[in-house]
């Protein structure tokens, strides 16, 4: 069976501990790999290759840098089918999402950072004939990079691009459920000729790899994606340290939709955004306000469409929906499905257990579901669920839309469809958002800023402000 081994000082090394956990295909709930069950060993080693090889990949022109990290986007390409498949053998989503969106934005993802640092520039301020300011924009040195489960190789390399642009060493962590692509990724980073000790990867638990990144005092920043719950442990552990951190954490996002939408287009958008990957993403839209005159005709042709979803093998073209991730996550979805009967909520469609025929007949799938009848403010549409649930609730006013929107603890994206535009630009303006999609979903730009507000984050990544992030400024002043 194979072993998914630590990326460490250029090369594939075993953990420390030589144990590994089981990795597990949740179509078929079998064991198909196994994972290195590293520690703090092996993150003081991946530390140590990181900081030897700084200075050398801090100080290597820009355009040297930029090239072998272009050599490594045109390998991700290169090896599309491998990595799609790879992704959706070890996460559940279907292949052809893989191959048509996660594996293509990882090699987007990297090719942009590239490009992006050879343009990245910083400031001069002149005081008139008396003096000169000018800014100088450094790498901050061995820096933590922890990455979800969901989007295994898409957030991974969110990540690590900007931090290997700037000039940074990284020490990163992969999810331990969905560990492979990183794997294949490492080969990659051999192949590409990429300096050793410049990236490594540690495979392995969070309270055993995570935290030891985290709370490692030489390693003085930290990009993490993951749930708020971690994310506020991370905070509690770096704070003190004084380490910069960027935190991209839960949601429960709000898509809102006006009597006066272009209505075949919101209600196969709706469908998109809330059950792609199998709503395992942060950014999709689990609440859906519907306003009251079209509540019954949008419900109606919203369920149509969510019946017809094809659940079922990930790797048959025409599956639209996978299987969950993990049994454990599994078993989390199933228990806020109960949750929201117990609160009084009806289900208009799924919430079961779905049992494939062949080879996924063990495997972790559920029903596509829709729920109404719940108030705003039941735990059901407060908590991140994080799978394929969704809420459907009307609404009256623009006033009463926004309240019940803005009520949880979360504010990472929102999505709203009208024709109206200066309603757009009035309800972008008051929702508590760090994401505004008006009459689309998940259309993302790279230069643009990512991140939340409230509980769903710290800072913003993405174009130049994950640049910043991942750089010390110092200002100089010359007097004339």
């Amino acid at each position: 069976m194979q072993k998914i081994k630590n990326y460490i000082n250029g090369v594939l090394t075993e953990p420390v501990s030589i144990h590994y956990i089981d990795n597990i295909d949740p179509s078929t709930g079998e064991v198909y790999s196994m994972c290195a069950d590293s520690d703090a060993r092996d993150v003081e080693l991946a530390y140590q290759a990181a900081e030897a090889a700084f200075e050398d990949w801090a100080n290597m022109p820009v355009g040297n840098r930029s090239r072998i990290m272009l050599r490594l986007a045109e390998l991700i390409e290169k090896n599309t089918d491998k990595l799609a498949l790879a992704e959706s053998i070890d996460q559940g989503k279907p292949v052809w999402l893989a191959k048509n969106g996660e594996i293509p934005r990882a090699q987007s993802n990297i090719h942009f950072f590239a490009t992006a640092i050879e343009h990245f520039s910083s400031e001069a301020h002149p005081m008139g004939n008396h003096a000169l300011n000018y800014t100088l924009r450094t790498p901050i040195g061995v820096v933590g990079c922890i990455s979800p489960w969901n989007l295994p190789l898409y957030l991974f390399t969110w990540k690590i691009a900007p931090a290997l642009a700037a000039g940074n060493c990284v020490v990163a962590k992969p999810s331990e459920v969905t560990p492979m692509t990183a794997y294949l990724f490492s080969e990659l980073c051999i192949e590409a000729g990429l300096p050793k000790g410049v990236l490594n990867i540690v495979h392995g638990l969070g309270p055993k790899v995570g935290s030891a990144i985290v709370a490692h005092e030489k390693i003085t920043a930290i990009s993490f994606t993951g749930g708020t719950k971690t994310g506020a442990e991370i905070a509690r552990i770096a704070a003190p340290m004084f380490k910069k951190l960027s935190l991209e954490l839960g949601g429960k996002n709000p898509n809102i939709i006006f009597a006066d939408c272009d209505f075949d287009k919101a209600v196969k958008e709706s469908v998109r955004a809330s059950f792609t990957n199998q709503g395992e993403i942060c950014l999709c839209g689990s609440r859906l306000f519907i306003e009251r005159s079209i509540y019954d005709k949008f419900k109606e042709a919203y369920i149509k469409q969510v019946s017809n979803l094809k659940i079922g093998d990930p790797l048959l073209d025409d599956t639209k929906v996978g299987a969950i991730a993990s049994k454990v996550h599994f078993d989390k979805i199933l228990s806020y499905i109960e949750l929201a009967k117990q609160e009084g909520g009806t289900v208009l469609t799924g919430g079961n257990i779905y049992k494939p025929i062949g080879r996924c007949a063990n495997g972790f799938f559920i029903e596509p579901t829709v729920i109404e009848g719940l108030s705003f403010d039941c735990r059901t549409n407060r908590e991140e669920i994080f799978g394929p649930v969704v809420t459907l609730q009307p609404f009256d006013t623009e006033e009463e839309v926004l309240m019940m929107a803005n009520s949880t603890t979360y504010g990472l994206a929102t999505m709203m469809f009208t024709e109206n535009l200066s309603r757009a630009h009035r309800m972008a303006a008051n929702v508590k958002s760090g994401i505004v999609w008006v009459n689309c979903w998940l259309l993302r730009d790279l230069r643009t800023p990512f991140g939340g507000i409230k509980q769903s984050g710290v800072g913003r990544e993405g174009g130049l402000e994950a640049l910043r992030f991942f750089t010390e400024v110092k200002n100089v002043c010359i007097k004339l």
